[in-house]
């Protein structure tokens, strides 16, 4: 009886010490006489309002379709976390949609991710100043194929020292899959490691010939993928 007594007084722990692992990530893009309004906006709006779970890391994209953009992470959380978390308040709201929300355009995005663990060589809250992404789009019936290449590159990542953080969509519109490799010297770091040789990297831990699955799930398991640099805007962050 005693210990029955104790396992339902530890119900409350359990269920609020579970990881936290997953990320809200925004993506907002200024109109373009309002550049330097959105940016003093997002700063003063995150140091205000998003402390703790709620804290804000602020990237600026500077590569690709959405360079020019800003990448808004906010976490790591749990889906309990989430629920307590509510929307911050009314002030907070009426904050963000009169100082925030007005300068940007309809390009507005807005997710959740979960921290894949098993597939990343990197710690979840190891970040960096300067990071690469890769979006990966399984097709449909596919994503656990394209799971499993995503494991066999993490041997190559760990063969060469790469960190990378992989987080899957939640909840979050079309199944992604997301690669951050993050720089910790910088971009210098691509010079090390150079994108363009992953074939020989790949071979030479998976065998000879052994690309030729890797190239098989791309063209046939996977609906599009694409990349981009971004850089941390720490003033426009949480403090």
């Amino acid at each position: 009886m005693r210990k029955f007594v104790l396992l339902c007084l530890l119900i409350p722990v359990i269920g609020t010490s579970q990881t936290k692992n997953v990320v809200s990530v925004q993506r907002m893009f200024a109109k373009v006489d309002k550049v330097l309004e959105l940016e003093k906006a997002i700063g003063a709006h995150a140091q205000k309002y998003h402390t703790n779970d709620a804290k804000w890391r602020v990237w600026e994209i500077t590569s690709g379709p959405d360079a020019g953009g800003y990448q808004v992470v906010e976490g790591p959380f749990n889906w309990t976390g989430l629920d307590a978390r509510g929307n911050l308040g009314a002030e907070h709201t009426t904050d963000w949609n009169k100082s925030v929300a007005v300068n940007t355009t309809e390009g507005y995005q807005s997710g959740y991710y979960e921290y894949q663990e098993s597939l990343s060589t990197v710690a979840l809250t190891e970040f960096s100043n300067k990071i690469q992404i890769v979006h990966w789009y399984p097709k449909l019936g596919y994503a656990m194929s394209v799971r499993a290449l995503i494991a066999k590159m993490k041997k190559v990542w760990e063969a060469d020292n790469t960190t990378v953080a992989v987080y899957m969509t939640s909840a979050s519109g079309t199944t992604q899959y997301t690669m951050v490799t993050r720089y910790k010297n910088g971009f210098k770091d691509r010079d090390i490691v150079n994108p363009l040789n992953f074939k020989e990297r790949y071979e030479k831990v998976h065998g000879a010939d052994s690309f030729d699955e890797y190239i098989d799930i791309l063209r046939n398991k996977m609906d599009k993928s694409w990349g981009e640099l971004l850089e941390m805007r720490a003033e426009l962050g949480s403090k």
